[in-house]
């Protein structure tokens, strides 16, 4: 079957091993077929309230409403949908999304010091105040629970699944090892299970393809995960990129309204994404543009979803 991979061609700037940014995940457990909808409820949790946590015998405050995210509905036969871009409106936002790759079978290289996360990129993020999504690797969250904790728990943030193992889904996929299709929809599970071991909270129903990699097969496969697939329009080529002005570059030329930007969170495969969002936000901002989550900039595109 023929891969259906937006943006292919250009996505061979990412390369085949792509790993980890430094993010975050849920505190809530994946039900039997997917995400749990307490992921993000929407309604109050009962007893919940502003004031958890403060002392014995003050008084509650109003209840603490989570809006559940957006998603897609199912494409014909069950497929798993795929969204790219916000194609509706014409305003001037944009996801910046940096995928948190690190491989089922890199542990060893982690422990003699490789560094698959990039906490000054999370920092600049912060410092800048531009909120975005990382898609995590449940492999990354095990690596560095810590910072997934930190990510996910931060409301600049929202965790989506980049899978556990970040094996290809479909093949061929710049030479990575390849997910069985009776184990899909468990990989997929078995990162939202390490995001909620980490303590993370918001964890998003969104999954992207290592790689960018799927087809019709890996769509269907994917149904009883219950996520909406989420790909992007705007390649950065940080991966392995050494000249950080360039990646900007690229970045502010491609961005349109309602572009969705994939970059990357992992020092040693991509270790000039800091120095590249130092020029990204002031730029885009001057031309009048907004930085938002993919849950935001899938709300009331008219893509199907909720919200």
């Amino acid at each position: 079957m023929t891969i259906s991979v937006r943006k292919l061609s250009a996505l061979a700037l990412l390369g085949a091993a792509l790993v980890g940014c430094g993010g975050g995940a849920a505190d809530t457990a994946p039900a039997p077929d997917g995400p749990s909808a307490s992921t993000a409820p929407s309604s109050p949790t009962p007893g919940a309230s502003a004031g958890a946590g403060a002392s014995a015998g003050a008084a509650p405050g109003p209840a603490v409403v989570r809006k559940a995210p957006p998603t897609m509905a199912p494409g014909p036969g069950g497929l798993t949908p795929v969204f790219e871009r916000a194609r509706k409106g014409g305003e001037k936002v944009v996801a910046l999304t940096f995928d948190a790759d690190m491989t089922a079978d890199q542990g060893r290289r982690a422990a003699s010091g490789e560094r698959f996360d990039n906490p000054a990129l999370i920092d600049t993020l912060r410092r800048l105040k531009v909120d975005s999504t990382v898609f995590m690797t449940g492999r990354w969250a095990e690596e560095y629970p810590d910072q997934a904790r930190s990510i996910g728990t931060d409301p600049r943030f929202e965790i989506a699944n980049h899978s556990y193992s970040h094996y290809a889904f479909a093949s061929p996929c710049y030479g990575l090892p390849t997910v069985a299709k009776q184990d899909m929809a468990a990989d997929v599970r078995r990162a939202f299970d390490a995001f909620r071991k980490a303590g993370a909270r918001d964890v998003v129903p969104y999954f992207r393809f290592p790689g960018g990699c799927y087809d019709d097969r890996a769509l269907r496969a994917l149904g009883p995960a219950k996520v909406t697939a989420v790909q992007w329009d705007v390649v950065s080529g940080d991966a392995f990129a050494k000249d950080g002005d360039a990646v900007a570059e690229q970045v502010i030329d491609g961005v349109k309204p309602g572009s969705l930007v994939v970059m990357h969170c992992t020092r040693s495969a991509a270790p000039v994404t800091e120095q590249a969002i130092r020029k990204i936000v002031p730029a885009l901002r001057a031309k009048g543009y907004r930085f938002v989550k993919v849950s935001e900039l899938m709300t009331g595109t008219g893509t199907g979803g909720a919200g």
